[in-house]
């Protein structure tokens, strides 16, 4: 009896039939359980205080209920504030308990504080204090919250839910914590079914052999795989990979990177550069194609390489490098061309594979094949050998008319400091070699043949000829030597295609190269909106075709959605 006059009495003072109505477009939050009715003028003018008795307060607004210790009631305003144990369930998915909430029934806003915890299908969100947004089906927290799931813990100062969507956006000081992997990160938005994260700022992914920096792009946390495409960085498998998009799969220990690429060993202190790029971790190789090049120190002196595809295979210590097509290299006083350049690190033995010539200084050679040594240890150039159809031409530096040579079956060269100093020339030698005074005045032309030829070199110049076994030639004027005979068989200049510096090792296609455009630097690629937004399309296509509705365009079949849903992750990828 005591209740029910307490309950008429409140019933009263609000003149249900005839109080004022709530704003235009709003609903009034109603009473469902009151438990027992005071007012306090004093300190809650207006307002009535509705306290638990034997079960907790309850209220209904819009399909939410509110349980509660203690509610302060402001009908006219179509408010409360509700104190003490409160629980608001929407539905069966969205559930909030605090210590305390305000709530507006005219805005469907809610601002709860003291131990806030937000669940919503199979996600936990907790904070001290959190704004939630009804109408929108937001919530937003900006002092440090955390949302767990199945699989990962995220923490960060600021916080957004979507219910709709089922996805958190975090800004400021994000903490991704996964059993496998830590991700730190400036701003990110995560969706908790597909587990996918979208990175929009400064991150960092650190997991078992790997870390990423990226500054835009999207990761899988639960297949640790994805993508960055704004400074982009991963530290892989004693490498660094650099490029404008980057993609990296853990479980096929995978990575490829497109545009502007640079991957260092951080072993051997080399580098490639290319604009498309594969690295396989369980294979220890890398990939290398458009405008590729690697780039090694070698006695303080780069050594660029280039072919239309550069693979690098094999251990640290047993790196093995070859280029193909077109391949080239340079360093300053040596430079090469043939078709397939092969370097073994474990031999040190760099061979220049089908029509080979190398130029050191002025001097060009060819062979059948070509092989350069390296000491092992110290790295330097070791020594030179041209194997079979050995051939040595160089312009006079005098007269800048005739042509130095010599040619025999080998060619076995000696370098010292990184210089070539030595020259032997074995089996069936020729020389035509144009000879000067101190004056600089054309004594006459050397032409001879014998067993084998020694020269000696100073600053990639000729310095001395020694004659070995059985040397048969003469001294001849100039004007006894027509000029039909100032040249052995076999002779070719190709001067025009000596490599002069390190741009030198690329050719027209190379420099022409379009890149591909990376898309979602400036404009957020969203796939997991992209895909429930096809989801909704096919929705509203099935409604309007639905029995009784007038034909429309043909809706995706679940073949035809799996596909486009598939295309929009491949795109994405590839960008």
């Amino acid at each position: 009896m005591h209740k029910l006059i307490l309950l008429l009495f409140a019933l009263f003072i609000f003149g249900i039939g005839q109080a004022q109505q709530p704003a235009s477009g709003s609903k009034q939050i109603n009473i469902v359980y009151g438990g027992t009715f005071t007012k306090n003028e004093d300190v809650y003018p207006g307002a009535a205080i509705f306290s638990k008795d034997d079960q907790q307060v309850q209220f209904e607004h819009e399909g939410a209920d509110l349980w509660c210790d203690v509610a302060i009631y402001y009908r006219k305003e179509n408010r409360l504030k509700a104190v003490g144990n409160i629980r608001l369930q929407q539905g069966d998915s969205v559930q909030l308990t605090s210590g305390r909430i305000d709530y507006n029934g005219d805005t469907n806003l809610a601002k709860a504080w003291e131990n806030v915890i937000l669940q919503h299908t199979g996600m936990t969100l907790t904070t001290d204090t959190l704004r939630f947004d009804r109408e929108n089906q937001e919530a937003f927290y900006q002092d440090y919250g955390t949302v767990v799931d199945s699989t990962n813990t995220l923490t960060s100062k600021i916080g957004r839910y979507f219910t709709q969507l089922k996805k958190s956006q975090f800004l400021d000081s994000v903490n991704l914590n996964n059993p496998e992997f830590q991700l730190v990160s400036k701003q990110l938005d995560y969706y908790t079914e597909s587990k996918n994260a979208y990175l929009y700022g400064p991150s960092t992914i650190t997991g078992e052999g790997y870390k990423i920096y990226v500054e835009r792009g999207f990761y899988d946390t639960n297949i640790e795989s994805g993508y960055g495409i704004k400074n982009t960085r991963i530290d892989y498998n004693n490498r660094i990979i650099y490029g404008d998009s980057v993609f990296f799969d853990k479980k096929t220990e995978f990575a490829s990177a497109t545009n502007n690429i640079i991957i260092k060993d951080t072993i051997n202190n080399g580098l490639i550069r290319a604009h498309y790029a594969e690295v396989f971790k369980a294979k220890d190789s890398v990939f290398a194609t458009k405008r590729a090049v690697s780039i090694n120190l070698v006695e303080q002196d780069s050594l660029y390489m280039h072919g239309d595809t550069l693979m690098l295979t094999g251990k640290p210590e047993e790196r093995v490098l070859r280029a193909f097509r077109n391949a080239k290299f340079y360093k300053t006083d040596l430079s090469g061309k043939c078709d397939s350049i092969h370097f073994d690190q474990k031999t040190g033995i760099t061979q220049l594979i089908t029509r080979p010539i190398i130029w050191n200084g002025e001097n060009q050679m060819t062979g059948d094949s070509i092989h350069l040594l390296s000491n092992i240890e110290t790295e330097k150039l070791d020594s030179l050998k041209v194997i079979n159809n050995a051939f040595i031409i160089a312009m006079d530096t005098v007269s800048k008319v005739g042509y130095n040579q010599a040619k025999g079956k080998d060619l076995f060269g000696q370098f010292v400091d990184n210089e070539l100093r030595i020259i032997d020339l074995v089996k069936n030698t020729e020389v035509i070699y144009y000879m000067y005074n101190d004056k600089q005045e054309l004594i006459g032309i050397d032409k001879t043949i014998c067993s084998a030829i020694r020269m000696t070199m100073a600053e990639n110049e000729i310095e001395d000829i020694t004659f070995i076994t059985d040397p048969d030639g003469d001294i001849f004027p100039e004007k006894d030597l027509p000029d039909n005979s100032r040249k052995l068989n076999g002779f070719i200049w190709r001067g025009d295609e000596r490599i002069l510096n390190k741009d030198d090792i690329f050719d027209e296609d190379d420099n022409n190269i379009i890149l591909p455009v990376i898309q979602g630097i400036n404009n957020p690629i969203d796939t997991d909106i992209e895909a429930s937004e096809a989801i909704e399309e096919e929705k509203k296509r099935d409604s309007i075709n639905a029995p009784g509705n007038f034909a429309s365009p043909v809706p995706l079949t679940p073949k035809k959605k799996s596909k486009q849903l598939e295309s929009i992750k491949k795109d994405s990828s590839a960008n």
